[in-house]
């Protein structure tokens, strides 16, 4: 047995540490010191961001692209605020992660750093916890754990200063192995239900989302029984890659063949996927004649977007699991898999094999184009992150990802801004594969001091910068307008990049890539590489297809 103290800080350092979070991320002030170093003795590794809102974005990542749980740490009050856009965007995804800030005392009512920290998280959707007492330290924080984990929430745990510093010891290590997510098994009537409606069906798609990012391999089983072809919503993307009769992403991010084919649909079974305007383009990809199931253990999701005819409350992989017993021993379904469907998937439906009709220019680049090529060149093994803007259809269809677990896709909140920090985050959790960023020039600009960590921490990060010189979307939705509040003069992004200890590349010609691909031969052959970042100078796509997908519901 190890003494854990001297004071409460101490304890909730050393408890986190023995519960198990994977990795803590943060912005270190007098508030947070020693909860930071009580964890990294613990042995949970830390990186330190230069902004707060990088660090709770890259704890996010890290959170959703591993099997552990991500901290954030931060000061209180402005450390708090500073963070808050990263916490929203991992509220709103219910990514169950640890925000681990300091608070005021609750007597210190002048206190320059005081807010209602408890009431600013809760607005956000995160659920505030908070230690209490040198008495009640290891059920407090063993409480926002569990929650963070058995309810896929994020956790704010405030620790006031005056508590903080208050004596405390504890015997440890603290036991955390008692915290497991439950799993809701559907109901027998329920599952007899989705067996009639596949049996019945002619046309049937499966559509997976982040609920049902673990059990990619019971649903393809059941679809492969089921006659049923398989699509992702974009945060899944990559969970079915190497199925054939896999339609890749629904929604905005559709290509023709799988719009049309999702949209013929004569069932759609939404797998831990909620169906959204975005996944279903507003509810374009939707027959009207069409039966629509949802599958979900959380009973708020079924229904919360658009109505369905069957909501089956049950974990994505158990009731996968249960449908195809209840199929087994009767005759395999054709359905949707003819030879004729299986033909087309294989000729259209990626993006890669739509024919681009080239804009590039001696001094610009066709982002698709640029997009095709870079797929070509980077490593299959790769990562990919998307920051959120005009661009982002862009690497998020025309660079392939080799599974679930190489795909980041921060956007619940629709920020800009976030990708350098989920890139880093996310290659932290997956530290074996490539990382790459796919980001506009404002995102990359608002975030930038984020690649000073990437540089400093000795990252291989290859950032893709689609450089229009403006905020791309309010260009193309506001035509005709005045335009100099959204557009900027071209800005050397490469000089910036070189200036920060990475490389920097300018891309204006596919010839231009040369350099991209000699970086890559190198770190293919065990070279220490330097962040990467391609300044590509890119053609204006007149407003790209899937925003104006999303600009309709507005």
């Amino acid at each position: 047995m190890t003494t854990y103290g001297p004071t409460v800080a101490d304890v909730v350092g050393r408890v986190l540490a023995d519960i198990g979070v994977g990795h803590v991320f943060g912005v270190v002030g007098s508030g947070n010191f020693v909860m930071t170093n009580a964890l990294r003795d613990g042995g949970v590794p830390y990186t330190a961001a230069r902004h707060e809102c990088g660090a709770a974005t890259m704890a996010d990542a890290y959170s959703r692209m591993s099997s552990r749980v991500g901290v954030v740490s931060l000061h209180q009050g402005c450390g708090l605020t500073n963070a808050m856009t990263g916490i929203t965007e991992a509220a709103k995804s219910r990514t169950p992660m640890i925000v681990l800030t300091a608070d005021s005392p609750a007597g210190a009512l002048r206190n320059n750093f005081r807010i209602e920290q408890d009431a600013l998280v809760s607005s956000v959707g995160a659920v505030s916890e908070r230690v209490y007492s040198a008495a009640s330290v290891v059920a407090d924080v063993q409480r926002a754990y569990g929650t963070a984990v058995t309810r896929r929430r994020t956790v704010v745990l405030n620790v006031a200063l005056d508590v903080a510093a208050a004596p405390a010891t504890v015997e440890g290590p603290v036991a955390g192995d008692f915290f497991e997510v439950p799993r809701v098994r559907p109901t027998v009537e329920s599952v007899t239900r989705l067996v009639e409606m596949i049996g019945a069906a002619r046309r049937p798609v499966f559509v997976a989302g982040r609920g049902a990012r673990g059990a990619g391999p019971q649903i393809a089983e059941l679809a492969s029984a089921s006659g049923a072809l398989l699509a992702t919503s974009a945060v899944a993307n990559g969970l079915f890659a190497d199925d054939e009769f896999s339609l890749g992403i629904s929604g905005g991010f559709s290509s023709p063949t799988t719009a049309e084919l999702i949209a013929s649909a004569d069932l759609i079974v939404g797998w831990g996927c909620a169906l959204n305007m975005w996944t279903m383009r507003h509810g374009k990809l939707i027959n009207p004649d069409a039966v629509v199931v949802q599958v979900d253990d959380d009973v708020d999701a079924i229904g919360a977007h658009r109505p369905v005819d069957l909501g089956v409350i049950g974990d994505c992989g158990l009731t996968a699991a249960d449908v195809l017993a209840e199929l087994s021993g009767r005759e395999r379904l054709i359905g949707y898999r003819t030879a004729e469907v299986k033909s087309r998937i294989a000729e259209s439906s990626r993006w890669q094999d739509v024919p681009v009709a080239d804009s590039s220019t001696a001094d610009h680049i066709d982002p698709r184009a640029l997009s095709i090529a870079l797929d070509e060149i980077l490593p299959a093994d790769r990562i990919l992150s998307i920051d959120s803007g005009n661009f982002m259809g862009y690497p998020s269809t025309h660079l392939s990802v080799p599974d679930e677990n190489g795909f980041c896709f921060t956007q619940a909140f629709q920020s800009i801004g976030l990708g350098l920090h989920t890139a880093i985050g996310a290659a932290i959790a997956q530290p074996d594969r490539l990382p790459v960023l796919g980001t506009g020039d404002g995102g990359f600009l608002m975030a930038i001091s984020e690649l000073e960590t990437a540089v400093r921490i000795g990252l291989p990060l290859v950032v893709i910068v689609y450089n229009d010189a403006a905020y791309g979307a309010e260009v193309h939705h506001f035509v005709g307008a005045d335009m100099a509040t959204v557009t900027f003069p071209d800005t050397d992004i490469a000089a910036i990049a070189e200036g920060f200890g990475a490389t920097g590349v300018t891309v204006r010609t596919v010839g231009d890539l040369d350099s991209v691909r000699a970086w890559v031969d190198r770190y293919a052959a065990g070279e220490t590489m330097r962040p990467l970042v391609v300044d590509a100078k890119i053609t204006s796509d007149g407003g790209s297809w899937w925003l104006a997908e999303a600009f309709a519901g507005h």
